[in-house]
């Protein structure tokens, strides 16, 4: 039995409940995880997005551009006028219509020359406002310096900013804004998926081993045995196709099988939002916590499940070890009852919830459970 008793001052008084003897339920009798295909858990190498980044300027603006101090706007827009066989010096540029911005966009893994994509614009001098400008050519380059990309179009800037008599009123972010398909590609791109030793290595999102296996597992039953091997808690090398034509579609094959991921159980808390997300199985031991006028009590027993008949049983009956959790909350002055088939970290927090007590004691609550080594999950703190 766990009891849990609060004052206002937190006092916490911990002690653990834990008998050697005690048995927690046999992995077939917890709640099954669901299935999730290999192209959410993860991606293939060499399968992957490419930043573009480039500058350039923005015109149209009304009054509400960068500041004749801006000398890298006006020496920006002096050498675009020069490129239409136009002699403007620097001195001579005193318009706020324009400024220079900086343009970023995302080239997919895989893009033809003439694809759109989408482009971000933001202010790098001293603007007040992009709303109603339009950006000029720009090329967007990549890592290596080429040029993939140009981009061109009007601006759409979800904000604004007025100024008049030395009042001003703004509404969100006005120096940065989109150009939806505002750029097109001008060199065609191809993801490379092979690797020096010529496999297809596909990369977890999240490390783990046991994921990894069955993986490897589930790759080799549907494409032959060898197939696939797990080189560590990240990596599963796949045997390529013997076509590059086929390549597209044996990738396909194995990002649509689907595995149980085999993942550590997870109690994350934002102490500035008050937000608590766990496992629906995560679970704890019994525990005592002092923490206020609430009194908590958990009650777990646990039963063997065997079959009636056992006699020519195929292998999968077998018995199991079930645990019945029992638990209740009370407040003094207001009476509070629950009652939960499995003592969870969810069950606790629910529990908690129906007796008012605060999101902010429920989070020093699980931190002293962590503490007290009675919370079978990481406890991650934001």
């Amino acid at each position: 039995m766990v009891k849990f008793m609060t004052r206002s001052l937190i006092a916490l008084t911990l002690g653990l409940a834990i008998a050697a003897s005690h048995i927690w339920p046999a992995p077939e009798a917890r709640a099954a995880t669901s299935e999730v295909r290999l192209k959410d858990l993860g991606r293939f190498l060499g399968w992957r997005e490419n930043m573009l980044v480039g500058y350039g300027v923005v015109t149209g603006l009304a009054n509400s551009g960068d500041s004749p101090r801006s000398q890298a706007t006006r020496q920006a827009l002096s050498n675009m006028l020069s490129q239409f066989d136009m002699a403007v010096t620097q001195d001579q540029i005193q318009s706020r219509n324009v400024a220079m911005v900086m343009v970023t966009g995302t080239l997919p893994p895989t893009a033809d020359v003439g694809d759109r994509i989408d482009i971000n614009v933001t202010s790098m001098g001293d603007a007040r406002s992009l709303a109603g400008g339009t950006l000029i050519m720009t090329p967007l380059r990549g890592p290596d310096r080429k040029t993939y990309a140009l981009a061109q179009g009007p601006l759409s800037v979800g904000g604004y900013r007025y100024d008049a008599n030395g009042n001003s009123r703004q509404k969100n972010h006005p120096t940065a804004g989109v150009v939806p398909l505002g750029a097109t590609v001008e060199v065609p791109v191809r993801a490379d998926l092979v690797t020096d030793d010529g496999q297809l290595h596909f990369v977890l999102k999240d490390a783990d081993s046991g994921t990894a296996r069955r993986i490897a597992q589930r790759i080799n039953q549907s494409m032959g045995e060898g197939a696939a091997r797990s080189l560590d808690a990240k990596t599963i090398a796949v045997r390529a196709p013997q076509s590059a034509s086929a390549m597209n579609d044996y990738v396909a094959r194995i990002e649509d099988l689907a595995v149980a991921p085999d993942q550590a159980s997870r109690v994350v808390i934002n102490e500035r939002t008050g937000t608590v997300v766990s496992g629906g199985d995560t679970r704890i031991s019994p525990i005592t916590i002092s923490h206020g006028d609430i009194r908590v009590s958990v009650v777990t027993q646990y039963q063997a499940s065997q079959p009636e008949f056992v006699e020519l049983a195929g292998p999968g009956v077998r018995s199991l070890v079930i645990g019945n959790t029992d638990l209740s909350v009370e407040e003094s002055g207001q009476s509070v009852a629950a009652s939960f088939p499995n003592g969870t970290v969810g069950d606790l927090v629910r529990a908690l919830a129906k007796a008012r007590v605060s999101t902010r004691d429920v989070i020093s609550i699980l931190q002293a459970i962590k503490a007290a080594g009675a919370l079978y999950a990481d406890l991650i703190v934001q």
